[in-house]
């Protein structure tokens, strides 16, 4: 049996990569800073993924164990491992960063010439690319020329609702029926992993883009909207059809961005939204706004859901009125849970509208810093009619 080392035992790496690497034959070690959690793994060794969707099924994954990363047996897990993957956030991957480059170089040092790949699971552009730079910077020349052409860092683009929904087990996660996990084929070692679930791409820039652009958008600003209109969940919002026509049109807008770079065709990505659109509304997920909307800054900033669409727009002289809108339903965001929030706050009151859009997104063009404007004042009147 293959072993395939998880950074991220939380719900994404319970409810969507762990499964598809157990289901596809591996051994599946999590590793975790949580002991707790990792305590809890390596004694019950087994969990439920709870399917909610139209047809509800309960997945049993069996035979998991756990590590911490602070323990020295991460490294024998990293030098013994055919395929390491992560779901810590884009945030963490600079933190387990040294944990990999310890056991790469006692990888190195044992001799070990299997083809080992890593892959980051992330919400974000490029992360194993972001992550393999972080590894370099604490490897030594020896151990990187060893690395070439044995560990590759592919890659690739994730996409599945994992809501926070809780069970009596502890370790049980709830999980939507669709999952997408899209993997640069030209920069993985040696064979290419047999996973089914994993897809193989030579052309991961579209699939990345059109996961953010089109699907994270359209969850956010669905989000930002739900909230103004104190709705609880995700398929609350939907419910009410000015929303949900909205969004709709939040997504279209990013979505004629990406037909133009990438050639999409048109038909194929209505077809997109429209089942992305039908996820959304599944009420059994019970997604919250509160999950869903969380961060708002880091949401607003390059290279994620709301600037980059906005300034690939208006590049291409392209309508960015309900993205936009969209962005300042982000402005207005209030979660008490989340500090961003409140430092969205501040900064409207000490530096105004304007300058807090350009400090968070990092746009300067002056047409659409109005647009943005605008767009704050009047989203509330749009959203309530």
């Amino acid at each position: 049996m293959k072993n395939a080392l998880h950074f991220g035992a939380g719900k994404i790496g319970r409810g969507f990569i762990g499964p598809l690497l157990s289901q596809a034959g591996y051994d599946v070690c999590f590793a975790d800073a949580n002991r707790l959690l990792v305590e809890e793994i390596n004694r019950r060794q087994r969990y439920v993924v709870h399917i909610l969707d139209t047809v509800c099924e309960d997945v049993v994954i069996r035979h998991v164990s756990a590590v911490a990363v602070g323990d020295a047996d991460v490294i024998r897990h990293i030098v013994e491992a055919d395929l390491i993957t992560t779901a810590v956030s884009m945030g963490v991957l600079p933190g387990i960063a040294p944990v990999l480059a310890a056991g790469l170089k006692a990888r190195c040092a044992a001799g070990v010439t299997k083809p080992l790949n890593i892959i980051a699971c992330e919400n974000g552009v490029r992360a194993t690319s972001r992550l393999k730079a972080f590894v370099h910077e604490s490897l030594d020349g020896r151990t990187i020329a060893w690395s070439e052409g044995v560990v590759g860092f592919a890659d690739s683009s994730v996409d599945r609702i994992v809501p926070p929904v809780s069970f009596p087990e502890p370790l049980d996660v709830a999980a939507e029926a669709f999952h997408e996990w899209n993997v640069e084929r030209a920069a993985l070692a040696g064979e290419p992993p047999r996973i089914e679930g994993m897809h193989l791409t030579d052309t991961l820039e579209a699939h990345i883009e059109r996961k953010l652009y089109t699907l994270n958008t359209g969850h956010c600003v669905a989000a930002y909207l739900g909230r103004m209109k104190r709705c609880v969940t995700i398929a609350e919002a939907l419910a009410d059809e000015r929303i949900f026509e909205l969004v709709k049109q939040v997504m279209w807008q990013s979505g004629e961005v990406l037909i133009r770079k990438f050639g999409f065709g048109r038909a194929a990505h209505a077809a997109y939204i429209d089942s992305v659109l039908r996820r959304f509304r599944n009420p059994a997920l019970k997604d919250t706004v509160a999950r869903v909307g969380r961060d708002p800054i880091r949401k607003l900033s390059a290279p994620l859901y709301f600037s980059c669409p906005i300034a690939m727009a208006a590049a291409y002289g392209l309508p960015v009125d309900k993205l936009a809108l969209a962005a300042a339903a982000a402005l207005h965001f209030d979660e008490p849970s989340d500090p961003q929030c409140g430092r969205i706050r501040t900064t409207l009151a000490g530096c105004g509208v304007r300058e807090t859009f350009r400090r968070f997104t990092g746009l300067e063009d002056e047409a659409v810093l109005d647009q943005l404007v605008r767009a704050y004042d009047m989203v509330g009147s749009v959203v309530n009619g």
